[in-house]
């Protein structure tokens, strides 16, 4: 059996995937990362990724043998929280910036192995007051790895079907 690293980006999983543990069968649709990602680290050391939106017309077969969740530091360089606004005059609208912008810490990444991906990720952030820049845990994704046993095609969507919606899930 082949055994191969792939990367289940956090949304892709949140969006359209099924959570699965140590030891289950899966199928998924793999696209590999090319060199020059994987010379980036794009996918965390994965030789491919899932993709639930598209992708080949066959799907990795196999069994997981592991699972290690990505959590990745960021440094947010603004924080709507912590401005101080002056009143303004009765009636008078007053845009407020509500984002923020985030920078990944150089060398910020960890994997944590686990017995299974969840189907929700983690953000933890720096509680209120805080200093500008504060720092941001996002669980970006999971490297997981496959004992792959083979492929099997999928079937090809037809013109006149509908994407699940959200109830109409398990």
């Amino acid at each position: 059996m082949p055994r191969m690293r792939v990367f289940y980006e956090d949304w892709q999983m949140e969006c359209c995937g099924t959570p699965f543990a140590v030891g289950d069968e899966v199928a998924w649709r793999l696209v590999p990362y090319r060199r020059k990602d994987r010379r980036r680290n794009a996918g965390h050391g994965a030789e491919a990724w899932v993709e639930n939106h598209g992708g080949p017309d066959r799907a990795t077969v196999g069994r997981v043998h592991a699972v290690e969740l990505v959590h990745q530091e960021y440094l947010a360089r603004h924080d709507p929280l912590a401005v101080d606004h002056p009143e303004p005059e009765p009636a008078t609208l007053v845009p407020r910036p509500a984002g923020r912008r985030l920078e990944e810490v150089p060398d910020g990444r960890t994997l944590e192995p686990v017995d299974a991906c969840p189907k929700w990720f983690e953000e933890d952030e720096e509680p209120p007051p805080r200093q500008v820049p504060y720092r941001v845990r996002r669980t970006v994704g999971a490297v997981v790895t496959l004992d792959a046993t083979g492929s099997v095609d999928l079937p090809r969507p037809t013109a006149d079907a509908t994407p699940d919606e959200p109830g109409d899930r398990p």
